[in-house]
């Protein structure tokens, strides 16, 4: 489980994210929405203390992150990132191999017991047949299973992703999310995921929690929070809910002139 509570991070003057408490839990997937400089990435950022907060505290099933060393916060809490790596020259399974270095002690090699868990790894996401591959030569959707299954060699229990849909067509974006919410249920993975398509976030997170301008506006579940009222004013779009069988679909628009004005003047 990671929670965070209170969690305040500036930028000089410039304050980022204001007093945000977060709850996330094994066998769950939360996600993190809200429009473009809400906080999300800085506060993802938080929970694996590449930032440290100026205020308020992380905890990793109930231990504070302040407390733990880089090598026991990466054998707890792997991240999946944006940047890209495709210009590595590596194989496919010397990528997942990476994530077996906070298990090395010093400058040691990798072992067999490495070369397992790495192939292990990449069995579970489906992508063991790429193993002897550039990695540099792989699709989208295969280098993020590929960096899902270099996450899930480190042996940790805590999966961070920032944007893992992002450039992503749209069978990969079900096939990536589909795999960290099976991690999730079936492996029991604690999954804390940005999303931008809030419509994907309805269908595959547990939770979520709805930035805006560093806050958090809403937390609870997709039912409870993409809602019309939660969403037009934080996206400023026309929102439309429609209820499906197994669960709901949103459809945006842009806001009518007048709504438009409205907004302007308040």
């Amino acid at each position: 489980m990671i929670s965070a509570s209170g969690i305040r991070f500036s930028y000089g003057q410039h304050e980022i994210l204001d007093a945000v408490d977060l709850d996330a839990s094994h066998g769950q997937v939360l996600g993190l929405v809200g429009p473009n400089g809400s906080g999300k990435t800085t506060l993802l950022r938080t929970l694996h203390a590449s930032l440290k907060p100026r205020a308020g505290a992380v905890l990793i099933d109930g231990e504070q992150l302040s407390g733990l060393s880089a090598r026991e916060v990466a054998q707890r809490v792997a991240v999946v990132v944006q940047e890209s790596t495709g210009d590595l020259p590596l194989l496919v399974s010397d990528m997942v191999l990476l994530g077996r270095t906070p298990h090395r002690s010093g400058f040691g090699r990798h072992g067999t017991d490495d070369d397992r868990i790495a192939a292990d790894a990449l069995d579970r996401v489906g992508a063991l047949h790429l193993a002897d591959k550039p990695f540099d030569g792989l699709s989208g959707g295969e280098r993020q299973r590929v960096l899902i299954a270099r996450a899930l060699a480190q042996e940790s229990t805590h999966l961070l992703l920032d944007e893992p849909t992002n450039h992503l067509d749209v069978r990969y974006q079900h096939e990536v999310l589909d795999l960290a919410r099976r991690l999730a249920v079936e492996g029991g993975h604690t999954v804390v995921v940005i999303l931008h398509d809030l419509n994907l976030a309805a269908t595959y997170c547990d939770r979520v929690l709805l930035l805006h301008r560093g806050a958090v506006v809403a937390a609870g579940s997709p039912d409870h929070v993409l809602t019309t009222e939660h969403l037009e004013p934080v996206y400023e779009v026309a929102v439309r809910r429609i209820d499906l069988d197994d669960g709901f679909h949103l459809a945006f628009r842009p806001l009518s002139p007048t709504r438009s004005l409205e907004r302007i003047h308040r």
